[in-house]
């Protein structure tokens, strides 16, 4: 039997390898672009950057450090160099799928950050496993951009699991609803007609605003806004801002709320501030062909008849009158029931002729 080299007894003492073995080492250096480990060959293994991550432009030397011990799968045993390539996100990515199997079968909650926006959806990665997220399964509202999502931490199930394919899609939506649905089923069991609250102003549209009362959304129709008349709720609220409403009517889950405070009804005193005889002073706010409407206070009009507006004939109100122009009448008819009030300037003039005329019978007689 003849006597083995110096080399070959060197090449026994060291364990051989094969391509796609899972080999565990010990980093001996590290770059920018590169690791070297020692795997107990007679050759170094090599983790390139884009073996080691799908993330662009990573500095290996801020990531890894001499001494670490690294598992890596072997890709080709000699580069053709005497080098040993190796990858990690590979192996990575194989333990990561199956991670991600396992929370498929038992539909764990997952997190993970985004690491990427896609024209269709997000993309996440855990364990070097890239989870797909459709636009569609991002939020439960539409989300016109997904930009904001980028580098957040967001909770999602795996619905569909095909490593094969390369597709393992997950599902934001469905905790977002399930979780407004525990929202909402808790809110309606504590809210009752008359309650006050405070809501988050959600949407605002031409017939009034949706207040999100955490759980539901609440309507606050136009008509409920003030005792006063609102022309556009767009210039009374702003998307995100706070809100006191109470509670109107609950009708199934359709919530009505209003922001008319009984204690702070214009009408709640006005059958002494407006009884016949009184003379008033208010803003025209509106007017017809048959006459004015006078606010006399927020949510408080009256209707200046267009026979009343002057001693003399008047065609429209329009003719003598504008819109924002102050002026001083009388009431001459208070209905609280109809809440309706009637105002006359011409009997306030002929009030103030009549007072005029006794004033001077009496420096006559005197």
């Amino acid at each position: 039997m003849s006597e083995m080299s110096f080399e070959q007894m060197l090449d026994e003492s060291f364990k051989t390898i094969r391509n796609g073995e899972v080999v565990e080492g010990t980093v001996i250096d590290v770059k920018p672009d590169e690791i070297i480990l020692n795997i107990g060959y007679k050759s170094d293994g090599i983790i390139t950057r884009n073996e080691y991550t799908n993330e662009p432009n990573v500095d290996l030397t801020t990531a890894i450090s001499v001494g670490d011990t690294m598992e890596a799968k072997v890709l080709k045993v000699n580069d053709g160099e005497g080098q040993v390539m190796l990858t990690y996100k590979r192996l990575a990515a194989e333990k990561g799928n199956k991670r991600l199997e396992e929370a498929f079968n038992t539909q764990e909650v997952l997190t993970a950050k985004v690491v990427q926006v896609l024209e269709g959806g997000l993309s996440v990665v855990i364990d070097e496993a890239r989870i797909f997220i459709p636009a569609s399964l991002v939020s439960d509202t539409y989300e016109k951009d997904l930009g904001k999502y980028k580098d957040q931490e967001i909770e999602f199930v795996i619905t569909e699991f095909n490593p094969r394919r390369r597709r393992i899609i997950g599902d934001r939506k469905q905790l977002l609803l399930a979780k407004k649905a525990e929202l909402q089923k808790a809110l309606f069991e504590r809210i009752h007609v008359g309650d006050v609250l405070e809501g988050t102003v959600k949407n605002v549209t031409d017939f009034g605003a949706f207040i999100d009362l955490g759980g539901a959304d609440g309507l606050l129709h136009i008509s409920e806004m003030s005792w006063g008349r609102v022309e556009n709720p767009r210039k009374v609220f702003k998307v995100g801002e706070v809100a006191r409403v109470f509670i109107k009517d609950i009708n199934d889950k359709k919530i009505a709320l209003s922001m008319k405070f009984e204690d702070e009804n214009p009408w709640k005193d006005a059958a002494s501030k407006y009884a016949v005889g009184n003379v008033v002073s208010g803003v025209v706010a509106r007017m017809t062909d048959f006459g004015a409407f006078v606010e006399l206070a927020p949510g408080v009009d009256a209707l200046l008849h267009v026979s009343q507006i002057s001693k003399e004939h008047v065609e429209k109100p329009a003719d003598v009158l504008n819109i924002g122009q102050e002026i001083e009448a009388k009431i001459v008819d208070f209905n609280e029931e109809e809440k309706k009030i009637s105002l006359s300037i011409k009997a306030l003039l002929n009030m103030e002729a009549a007072e005029s005329a006794s004033e001077e019978e009496e420096n006559v007689e005197e």
